[in-house]
């Protein structure tokens, strides 16, 4: 078998097997739905580890191809391609695996689920619209798979669509999405005006050509070309990566079933943003402007989006904020040009946070759906794998020394310090707080959920046990990357140029250089890591929560009544919800019904359409007039319109 014919069964072995239990749902029954959905994706996760395998091992070259073109016109192709170089072998690889692991965890949570064929076949849909998104060759593709993924997103998220809850979360993720995804196209348009193709290489080449060109987006002042077109972009990964102020739909998408929040809110589609930046490299480097906005968004995100996951009590919600902050984290990578390093944490990140929310899913399972912390404790004595694989999940979300987060995490943290952009010292503060945000929410939820005094009734507790092994398995598999795969990637894809020839880096905007030359392997890396500032911020967040939620749970208390204002602040997650539902919604309501009620109802209904009725009505009513049925009335008229003919004929004459 030939690589290409490979490459093009990754994608298309989900969508056959989603094809097969959604279609054909009768005929395979539910169990056939999860085995041929499961087969489906575990042959594509191998395929994509052999692919990943000749990328990073027998130095495959880079393929950039055309599968076939859609569409050719005034001499523009709109094709479909493929490009397989070492990032989309990383990406296609964590995509399948991680996919893999909801499925078979989905067999467990979903166990008794009315729709889970239908469950299997939108999963299935989900994997293959992600994998055409990261193997695209061109913005026409990659607008596909980017859209394909909001749409299952949307099917996703209110899949329990008799859930009020469910139908306005998954509303609401549409309509923030269509924000972003409207700069997204008109980045897109901008690079096919100026550039004249959608192909990336084509475009990258065309790049420094056009850097210096501006455009006037207002009569009088210009921009730079570059500026406008990342930034555009940039917004369409602010909707996808839930960047602020387009964030306010991710924490809200809990309302999908758990596997839905590891699978897309963890660790794929919500990486999608950031995997854009970073293969979009060449362009993003033209312009420090954009770079910039890039880095404070990130920063912005990373650190207030994880004070909001201190005063959530909702487990998912917790891990939602999380997962905000994080992206955070990455986005301030990418501002500071050390791309390599915000796909390094992509890649851990995406281990270690899908195997949190499923470890949520099984105490979810165990309290018959329970979610709120402040009726669980004391859960790790019945669940013992599940705050286990909890436990090294949160180590590598904190950033312990050798856990897989640790690596990723200081090195941003390191970029932003030595990143002489413009807003670097902000980015750089605000990463340094986040550390301890992170370690303080994380080990809140660790010791309300599974350790201290039970707070669950005794019904429910009685019934609470350990999942079954199609969870329990999933989370020990997620859990062996969470805690090596730092150590083992480290090396070669920060420091020896495995993403070479997928990233371009020009050498003025390089803050990995200074950094190389500190490092001296993985292990001396982690041992240096209990002596930095990272490390005892980190554990001076586990303290306090130590202290507070293990032995003086009533300072909890005191604290939310002494500091009410900020906690108010926190909850209400600094007000974008009301903002966005009574500003920008109400107001466009209200304007919807102002043009309503003088547009539609006033000059459509009113002028033109009963208008025009009324004015037939009349001419009718005085043409009626003439309608006598007497002979000698018609004649009289017939008379005075021969003498009116006549008398113009005469009088042009």
């Amino acid at each position: 078998m030939n690589i290409e014919t490979i490459l093009l069964l990754i994608p298309l072995l989900p969508l056959a097997g989603c094809l097969a239990a959604g279609l054909l749902r009768h005929q395979v029954g539910r169990a056939g739905a999860h085995w041929i959905t499961i087969l489906a994706v575990g042959i594509s996760f191998a395929l994509s580890a052999y692919v990943a395998w000749e990328v990073f091992y027998n130095d495959l070259p880079v393929l950039n191809y055309s599968v076939y073109a859609w569409a050719i016109t005034d001499g523009i192709r709109f094709e479909i391609g493929f490009l397989v170089d070492s990032l989309t072998a990383l990406m296609m690889v964590v995509v399948t695996f991680v996919s893999l692991m909801v499925h078979i965890y989905t067999i467990g949570y979903m166990h008794d689920d009315d729709g889970y064929q239908r469950f299997f076949a939108y999963i299935n849909l989900f994997t293959f619209a992600m994998l055409m998104l990261v193997m695209a060759n061109n913005f026409l593709q990659l607008f596909f798979g980017w859209e394909a993924v909001g749409v299952v997103s949307y099917l996703l998220i209110g899949f329990w669509f008799k859930k009020d809850t469910a139908v306005k979360a998954n509303l609401k993720a549409f309509l923030v999405n269509r924000v972003g995804d409207f700069g997204f196209l008109l980045g897109i348009a901008a690079v096919l005006m100026y550039m004249g193709s959608l192909d990336y290489a084509e475009v990258f080449a065309a790049t420094p050509g056009v850097e210096d060109q501006t455009i006037s987006i207002f009569p009088g002042i210009e921009w730079s070309l570059m500026t406008f077109i990342c930034i555009c972009l940039f917004i369409g990964a602010m909707g996808k990566s839930a960047q602020v102020p387009l964030h306010v739909w991710l924490p809200d998408s809990m309302e999908g079933p758990t596997p839905i929040s590891a699978l897309i809110h963890a660790a794929t589609m919500v990486t999608a943003g950031i995997f854009m930046v970073a293969r979009l490299s060449p362009m993003f480097e033209a312009s420090d402007m954009a770079l910039t906005f890039v880095m404070i968004i990130g920063a912005i995100t990373a650190l207030f989006m994880g004070m909001v996951g201190i005063v959530q009590n909702d487990i998912k919600r917790v891990v939602a904020y999380s997962t905000l902050s994080q992206l955070g984290y990455m986005t301030v990578a990418l501002g500071v040009s050390a791309y390599s390093v915000a796909i390094f944490h992509l890649m851990t990140h995406a281990f270690f946070k899908a195997l949190l929310f499923l470890a949520a899913g099984s105490v979810i399972i165990a309290l018959h759906h329970k979610q709120d912390m402040r009726e669980m404790g004391g859960l790790g004595r019945i669940m013992p794998v599940t705050a286990i694989t909890a436990w090294l999940g949160s180590l590598a979300l904190i950033g312990f020394p050798f856990f897989s987060g640790f690596y990723s995490k200081d090195l941003i943290i390191e970029a932003a310090r030595y990143s002489d952009r413009a807003g670097s010292t902000f980015a750089w503060i605000c990463v340094m707080l986040g550390v301890v945000i992170t370690a303080l929410y994380t080990f809140r939820m660790l010791y309300l959920t599974f350790h201290g005094k039970s707070r669950t009734d005794e019904e429910t507790l009685s019934h609470a046990h350990e999942s079954p092994l199609v969870v329990t398995v999933p989370l020990v598999l997620l859990a062996i990357p969470s805690v090596i795969i730092g150590y083992f990637t480290v090396e070669p894809l920060i420091f020896g140029g495995a993403l070479a020839d997928s990233i371009t880096i020009r050498t003025v905007n390089d803050t990995m250089i200074e950094i190389a030359d500190k490092f001296h392997g993985p292990a001396a890396f982690g041992f240096h890591g209990f002596v930095t500032p990272v490390f005892w911020l980190a554990m001076l967040g586990v303290a306090i929560a130590t202290f507070v939620y293990l032995f003086r749970p009533d300072i909890a208390n005191w604290a939310r009544t002494r500091f009410h204002v900020i906690w108010k602040v926190l909850d209400r997650k600094y007000g974008f919800d009301e903002l966005y539902q009574n500003g920008f919604a109400a107001g466009g309501l209200k304007l919807a019904d102002g043009l309503s009620r003088g547009g539609d109802r006033t000059v459509i209904d009113g002028w033109l359409v009963n208008g025009s009725a009324h004015l037939v009505g009349r001419a009718a009513g005085v043409v009626r007039r003439f309608q006598s049925g007497f002979l000698y009335h018609y004649a009289f008229a017939m008379i005075i319109g021969l003498v009116a003919i006549v008398f113009a004929f005469v009088s042009l004459r």
